[in-house]
Formats: structure tokens, sequence, C-alpha cells
């Protein structure tokens, strides 16, 4: 099942169920108005939902609106947790390996993750206001959103709570970071809105994809039109999402619409040369595990961080090369909003 929020209806939207192929929508009010509240009561909500859906995929509706993700808000607007991962140890690795500084053994038995802010989140292609001179970043990752799930759950129990899953670009300001992180206090003003794609979907609609709580398929990523990553999503990652959750509950109860983001999606690879799309690789996810290949080989990054105007697009295709989600499209504006 596939599940949106238009942008109509007030700050959470309005929920509508999508058809497979993404052509076609269906507002559904007499069961939820929005999706936080179809999560809120999901035993009773889904069914209905599932009833829609099978009856939009096969025709049965004679006027559906047509589906446009332009007119999509996040499918969770605003969300009660919004908490990111980084189980790719890979990308970790390629961070501290930039700096010289060693990978500590903790790191691949305790999962890191931040809380970042949800009260507002971008539409899947809106535009990412920020000054260059901040050092604006994309990462493309993986998220679920999940139904309540008690304190203490352990790692099978968290990952019967998924109820969807769904894309993320979690925006970063990296000329932001240091400065924070040397506080020891975590990520804020780095941390600006992330975007997540125009459908969330349950597990069950991906298939032998979804397996592990990890989702086995490439993550396509394009700058400017042009391949950037590829990596396959269910490929080194070291903590699924079921460990992820079970560590966010670890101390407290996780309510209906919490997002866990997997991390940026990285894949291990051999040198620079060998990494990028152009010279066989499988690219990346993020303008800085590229720059920090280019610091280790040559001493210094030559990559620039994205500039107004510039345009990520970050989507994952079927077997059948049908988008699952549709597509992420986040263009860059500076403060000023220069040919926005």
């Amino acid at each position: 099942m596939k599940l949106a929020s238009l942008k109509s209806g007030g700050r959470d939207g309005t929920l509508v169920v999508v058809s497979r192929d993404l052509r076609h929508c269906r507002p559904v009010p007499a069961i939820a108005r929005c999706l936080q509240a179809a999560l809120e009561d999901w035993d009773a909500c889904e069914p209905q939902l599932r009833q829609v859906y099978e009856a939009l995929n096969s025709g049965v509706f004679p006027d559906p609106l047509p589906f446009a993700p332009q007119a999509c808000a996040s499918p969770l607007p605003r969300a009660y947790q919004w908490a990111d991962g980084s189980a790719y140890i890979n990308h970790v690795e390629l961070v501290r390996r930039a700096r010289g500084a060693e990978l500590p053994a903790s790191f691949y038995s305790d999962p890191l993750m931040y809380q970042g802010g949800s009260d507002s989140f971008i539409g899947p292609c809106d535009d990412v206001v920020a000054s260059p001179e901040w050092g604006v970043d994309f990462e493309a990752e993986v998220a679920v959103v999940t139904g309540d799930v008690s304190m203490g759950a352990d790692a099978d129990a968290a990952a019967r709570s998924i109820r969807l899953v769904m894309l993320v670009n979690d925006v970063s300001l990296r000329h932001l970071i240091p400065a924070e992180l040397a506080k020891g206090f975590g990520f804020f003003q780095s941390k600006p809105a992330s975007a997540f794609s125009p459908v969330a979907v349950t597990p069950d609609e991906l298939g032998s994809a979804w397996r592990g709580a990890k989702l086995h398929l490439p993550l396509l990523v394009e700058l400017n039109g042009k391949p950037f990553g590829r990596p396959d999503a269910g490929t080194d990652m070291t903590f699924d999402f079921g460990q992820l959750i079970a560590h966010l509950a670890k101390t407290r109860e996780a309510e209906a619409g919490t997002i866990v983001g997997s991390g940026t999606v990285s894949n291990k690879q051999g040198s620079l040369w060998g990494s990028s799309i152009e010279n066989g690789g499988v690219g990346y996810c993020c303008l800085a595990e590229l720059r920090m290949y280019e610091t280790i080989e040559a001493g210094k990054p030559t990559t620039p961080f994205m500039q107004p105007g510039d345009t990520v697009r970050i989507e994952m295709l079927d077997a059948e090369g049908r988008s699952i989600f549709g597509a992420i499209e986040n263009r860059v504006c500076g403060l000023s909003h220069p040919g926005c």
C-alpha cells in the first residue's frame, strides 16, 4: 500500500491513497484526515486504507485524482519524533579517516543516533533555502515510520512496529557542523528541515527487497541531472531498522508516527578513482563522502558543496524499473531566493 499527504488540509496535510504506478490518488477523509491519525489507529485504519488501495489499482473508481508529487508535503509534514541513525559504518569510517582518527570498536555494536527537528519538514519537491556559505549538502537515506514501541523492546519487537518505509534527503550544513560538535552537545543549526519521498509504502509492498528489516535495492542519486550514486541500501548496513528502533527505545517509549532514519547509505569501495559512477563504482549518497575520498587520496577536497540552483534527485526503482516512492527533487536557493 502507498500513502501520501497533499499540502492542502492544514499543517498535517490531507491523507491520500496512491496507486501502485503513482499515477492516481484518492483522499480518504472518512478513514483518516491525515497520516498521523491513521498511524494512531492503525489496526482499524489499515484494512480500510488497503481496500481503497486495491480498488484504486483495479480501476474501480471512475474519477481518481491525478497524483502530482509537486502537490505533496512529506508523508508526515511534521512528526512527534525524527531520530536519524548512522547505520553504514563505512560512511562513519571515512569521516574519521579524513581527519586521521581511528574508528572506535564500539561503533560496530552500539549505533550512532541523533534527534533531529521534526516540527516541520519540507516537501519532496520543495527548495532548500540556505546560505551557500554554510556548506549545503544532501544525504540520501532510507527511513521507516513506526507504530507505538514499548520501552526496552528488543530488535525483533521493534522491527514488527514498522508501519511504513520511505526515502529521505537529510539536509546537512557541513560548515556549521564542526563548531557545533566541538561544543559536545550535538547537531542543531547544522541540521535544517529534511525532505521525505512523496510516497510512503508498507513493507509488504517491497516484496523480497524488504528482508531482515533492511531494504535491499539501489538508492539512486542524481546531482544536476547526472548520476552521482547508486549504492545498495541493504549492503554494508551494520545495524538494521529493528536494531535502530530498539536503540531508540532503550530508555523511552516511541510513539506512533516516530520516524527513524538509516543514515547516509554507503557501500564499501576501493580508491576514489574506482568509486565514482564514471569509473565503474557505485558512487555516493552525499557530497561529504566524495570529499572525504578526495581528502584521503589527494590531501584536500576539490568538489564544492551545493550552490544556489543546484538540484539533487533521490529515487528508488523496483525490479521492473518502476519508481517505488516517487522522487525527492530539491533545489538549493540562497537566503535571498535568487531565481526562485
